[in-house]
């Protein structure tokens, strides 16, 4: 049990840091997704942020989806690491 609980602790944060990343990414339009770090930040984080962009609208131009998947995968770690 205590091997899951790290795993999904160390999940969390790792997609974390990887939404982080696209969020700064996303201040840069020159970046290039054909640079395969990018790329592989997109296809690992897109997952997450598609549904949550269907149900969170854009608060004027800014999307809000990074910060809610944030907040959730720290939650979800903290709850986990409790357990």
């Amino acid at each position: 049990m205590e091997f899951i609980t790290t795993f999904i602790y160390f999940l969390a944060q790792a997609l974390t840091i990887a939404i982080f990343a696209r969020a700064i990414l996303s201040w840069f339009p020159n970046v290039s997704n054909d640079n395969p770090l990018v790329a592989l930040v997109y296809q690992v984080t897109e997952p997450i942020l598609a549904p949550l962009r269907s149900v969170i609208p854009l608060v004027g131009m800014i999307d809000i989806t990074p910060l809610v998947a944030i907040i959730t995968l720290q939650l979800i770690a903290n709850i986990v690491s409790r357990v």
